[in-house]
This record gives structure tokens, C-alpha cells and sequence, in this order.
């Protein structure tokens, strides 16, 4: 099965947009036919940007119902360990995490929006992907 770690603006978009290809991504992970990557890290960053009072006015979910969506999304994924450190995304050292959780989650693709993840295109033979190029390569694949 495909492995996959997914940007926090992933889930923030899904939830905006129930018809996105973030959205899309994100039925295929529990429609369980791309196995989801998280680190605890990641888990906090979703968590605090759903929670952001701006975005919650924006997609109408309580602070139960997003805890309720991460559990579900925990339940459902492989936890890596969150024991490396790296230090590739210069531009942004934040987004480091989901190189981390990739490596760690033998990850075949991250996926994001985010430049700073996507100009890096791959490392270590994992690809970085947008939503919509990810799609487009499970298309090619017959999935």
C-alpha cells in the first residue's frame, strides 16, 4: 500500500472543501487504500491550526469535533516515533516534520502545498507532491 504523509494544510483545505483534492486524498486514507504517515508533531500543528479561531469560524467544527477528527485520524494511521531530526527544509524549518515522519514511515510521498516542502520534489526517494500531482499519480497507477 502506498504510504503518505500529509501537510497540515491538507486537512485545513478538506475541511474547508469537501469536494478538494485534499479532500479526495484524505476519503482515499480512510477508504484505507493509502496508508496515512503522522508523528505527534504533526498531530500538534493540525490540532493548533484547526483550532485557530479564525479557521474554526470557517469550518464550523467545535474543538471536540476537530479532537474527534484526530483521533480518527490516529486511529487509522501508522504513529512513527518521532525520534529524527533533520534539518533540510532551510526555508522553513518547521515542515521539517514531515520530512522526519516520512523517513521514519518509509513514506513513498509526502504531499503539500506548501512551496517549501514541494521545491525540495523528493529526498531519499520519497516524493513531494502536490494534492493534485499525487492524484494524478494514483490515477497513472489504476488506483
Amino acid at each position: 500500500m502506498i504510504r503518505v504523509v500529509l501537510d497540515a494544510n491538507l486537512y485545513v483545505s478538506a475541511l474547508l472543501k469537501p469536494r478538494s483534492k485534499p479532500a479526495q486524498i484524505l476519503q482515499l486514507v480512510y477508504d484505507r487504500k493509502v496508508q496515512l504517515l503522522l508523528s505527534s508533531k504533526i498531530l500538534s500543528e493540525v490540532k493548533t491550526v484547526l483550532l485557530y479561531p479564525k479557521l474554526q469560524r470557517l469550518h464550523q467544527r467545535t474543538e471536540e469535533q476537530v479532537y474527534d477528527l484526530l483521533r480518527k485520524l490516529a486511529k487509522i494511521a501508522v504513529l512513527t516515533p518521532g525520534e529524527l531530526t533533520l534539518d533540510v527544509v532551510h526555508s522553513d524549518p518547521t515542515d521539517n516534520k514531515y520530512v522526519e515522519c516520512a523517513i521514519e514511515g518509509e513514506a513513498d510521498f509526502i504531499v503539500s502545498g506548501d512551496r517549501h516542502l514541494t521545491d525540495l520534489k523528493d529526498f531519499r526517494g520519497i516524493s513531494i507532491l502536490s494534492p493534485t500531482a499525487f492524484l494524478n499519480v494514483l490515477a497513472r497507477r489504476g488506483r
